[in-house]
C-alpha cells in the first residue's frame, strides 16, 4: 500500500527537472527514506544517551568486558 504526497514547486524547477529527465518520484522517495533513517539514528542516539545516564556508576565497564570475553570463549 502506498500514499500520495504532492508538493508545489516554482515553475522553473519543474522545467529544469523535465529538461534533465530527473525522476522526481524516485528522488523524493530516496530523500524521504534517508531523512527517516537520519531521524531514527538521532532518536536511537538520544535513547542511548538517556540509558547511559541511568546506568552511570551502576555497571563497571571492566567487569562487563570480562563477562563478554568469558561468554565468547565458551562458544
Amino acid at each position: 500500500m502506498s500514499a500520495v504526497i504532492s508538493v508545489r514547486v516554482p515553475k522553473w524547477v519543474k522545467e529544469k527537472l523535465e529538461k534533465y529527465g530527473i525522476n522526481v518520484a524516485e528522488v523524493v522517495r530516496r530523500s524521504l527514506i534517508e531523512e527517516i533513517e537520519r531521524a531514527e539514528m538521532n532518536e536511537i542516539g538520544r535513547q542511548l544517551d538517556a540509558l547511559r545516564e541511568r546506568l552511570r556508576g551502576k555497571i563497571d565497564p571492566y567487569e562487563l568486558a570480562k563477562i563478554i570475553d568469558e561468554e565468547r570463549k565458551e562458544r
